[in-house]
């Protein structure tokens, strides 16, 4: 857009990262009259902002209905990314409504999981088995290092 002389979205980068509560109060104005404007940009992050309301629901069917109504706009928002995106979480609907029989996410395993590639990385491998053991844990194992006194 910036080639043909449109900058309208020029320094705009973080603010549709934001969730619309959390967008800095300077950048609401100018953010509001962005997004109703008729840019993909702008339906893509609705669609983003809408679905976040999903985890919302109470039951599984009730995630079921709103997944429904979701999808149904995002497949014809006319945008290919989002289209696809879409077409992924209805494959796997019926493991994502399992979150509200338990509500329990993978967010710490994940987490965890990038604590360990970290370690991984910062060694630049590992020798042997046992040494790898014994980092994760030394890392990862909530020890207290600090002595009792």
């Amino acid at each position: 857009m910036s080639q043909e002389g449109d900058g309208d979205l020029k320094g705009t980068k973080y603010w549709w990262l934001y969730g619309e509560e959390n967008l800095p109060e300077q950048h609401r104005a100018a953010f509001s009259q962005l997004k109703s404007s008729q840019l993909k940009t702008g339906r893509a992050w609705s669609l983003k902002e809408m679905f976040r309301n999903f985890w919302d629901c109470e039951t599984v069917a009730d995630g079921r209905q709103y997944f429904s109504s979701w999808y149904s706009w995002a497949i014809r928002s006319r945008l290919e990314p989002v289209k696809k995106v879409a077409r992924t979480f209805k494959r796997h609907l019926d493991n994502i409504v399992t979150y509200f029989d338990h509500r329990l996410t993978n967010a710490s395993l994940e987490g965890l999981n990038s604590k360990i590639q970290g370690i991984i990385k910062k060694a630049c491998g590992f020798r042997n088995r046992d040494r790898f053991k014994t980092d994760i844990l030394f890392h990862c194992g909530g020890l207290d290092l600090h002595p009792a006194q």
